[in-house]
């Protein structure tokens, strides 16, 4: 059972400082093997920081072997009341930059609370003094935490923002492009061919409707099965699979709505707008994020849907 922090002894309070600044130092080098691939000059920080926590540690430690012996008390944070439970961001991979300079900001302000509160409910005078010299030191980490992203030169900061945008590129917007290009393309000819050959907007929303969603879990499953994104870089499996078969289920559905129009020659224009629509945002993504020049982007996507969207045409027609 988890005990109250007023009750713990000197002794016990000694014991849980050093436990925190060992996990503390565990957790930034944790965070600075995450981030170093990807943002060196972060995980170089997170590297300093931990040989600090290692100090803490050792002074904290010469100061009880001092006055209370060798042995030290197992005594974790989660042994005593009043801490919050920490989110292992640590352990993710990727680590994203944003998630370790916020975890480091709350966790330099929670080990600073620790050292005042302790300062308050010892009496020895030299533990005192150490305390006040560790929440000193705490107090300017916390600063140091919070303004983490002014400490980078402008270089870097840029360096850091090109990595984050290629992860994004490559973990979001390919897998989630690939969805789309796949959804909007290859149920053209289902949706287009029912729509002809039954001239019912009904019968063609089903289909649409039909091809749509079967090809998104279609796709999804592909891609999430494809590789775990250890060595790659393309993050989480599921995540990506999840982008991936809900854009594909998007780009089918969205010239399938126009078939709910009842007024069958009104529904396949609508649907032909929305194509146009879609195969232009398509183009403009592959152009923003791909680096693929507009109109090339646009003569791709454009003679791929053209001809998926004749074959229907072609098929439902004969």
């Amino acid at each position: 059972m988890a005990r109250n922090f007023k009750d713990l002894s000197e002794r016990e309070i000694l014991a849980l400082a050093i436990s925190l600044e060992e996990e503390d130092g565990r957790v930034y080098s944790d965070f600075a093997d995450g981030l170093r691939e990807t943002y060196p000059a972060t995980a170089k920080l997170f590297d300093d920081m931990a040989v600090e926590e290692s100090g803490h540690r050792a002074s904290l430690f010469e100061t009880y072997r001092a006055r209370f012996g060798e042995h030290i008390p197992l005594l974790r944070r989660q042994d005593v009341k009043g801490f919050v439970q920490r989110r292992p961001l640590w352990l993710s991979r990727p680590l994203k930059i944003a998630d370790a300079r916020k975890q480091a900001e709350l966790m330099e302000l929670e080990t600073r609370r620790f050292y005042q509160k302790a300062m308050r409910q010892v009496s020895d005078a030299s533990i005192r003094k150490l305390l006040g010299d560790l929440e000193e030191v705490e107090r300017k980490h916390q600063v140091a935490a919070e303004a983490m992203s002014e400490s980078i030169s402008p270089d870097t900061k840029h360096n850091e923002d090109e990595a984050q945008r290629r992860l994004f590129v490559l973990q979001i917007v390919q897998p989630g492009l690939a969805g789309l290009m796949d959804g909007s393309v290859s149920t053209l000819a289902p949706v287009f061919a029912a729509a002809f050959a039954t001239k019912s907007s009904n019968d063609a929303f089903l289909v649409g409707l039909a091809a749509s969603i079967g090809a998104g879990i279609s796709m999804a499953f592909a891609e999430a099965l494809s590789d775990d994104g250890l060595m790659t870089g393309r993050g989480r499996p599921m995540l990506r699979g999840a982008v991936t078969g809900l854009m594909t289920a998007a780009g089918g559905i969205g010239h399938t709505l126009p078939f709910l129009i009842k007024d069958f020659h009104v529904a396949f224009i609508a649907a032909v707008v929305v194509v146009s629509l879609e195969l232009a945002i398509i183009a403009w993504i592959r152009n923003r994020y791909m680096d693929t020049p507009l109109l090339s982007a646009a003569f791709q996507v454009v003679v791929g849907g053209v001809l998926v969207f004749a074959v229907g045409i072609w098929i439902g027609s004969s």
